[in-house]
């Protein structure tokens, strides 16, 4: 499951600038992508990455950012003693954010294709 929804350049590049390198090891990573995909699927309930290939782009464009957006609160709050004062909780804040109105959109998701206007 890992790294199906998004990619750990993503997740790195919404941490911020200052984030801690040590927080980047392959493993660290892998663990957080499983977590995040796998939260993604419990709180939506349903199996996005069993069925990633058939979605929409935008679908796996919403996912991708719901997916980076997690991984990018972990990377942060594993250590914060690189950024600069409240950028912390700025990245936190705007991370938060993003993973929680894509959880809503991705929720409310009523089927495997999106209607054209």
């Amino acid at each position: 499951m890992v790294w199906t929804l998004c990619t750990s350049g993503a997740a790195v590049m919404k941490a911020g600038i200052h984030c801690n390198a040590i927080s980047g090891s392959v493993a660290t990573m892998a663990e957080w992508s499983t977590e995040a995909e796998g939260r993604i699927e419990a709180e939506t309930r349903r199996s996005w990455v069993a069925n990633y290939s058939g979605l929409p782009t935008g679908v796996k464009g919403i996912l991708a950012d719901v997916c980076s957006s997690l991984i990018a609160m972990n990377i942060i709050a594993y250590d914060t003693t690189g950024y600069l004062s409240r950028e912390a909780d700025a990245l936190l804040n705007v991370n938060d954010d993003k993973a929680s109105s894509g959880l809503r959109i991705l929720k409310d998701f009523k089927s495997n294709t999106l209607q054209t206007p």
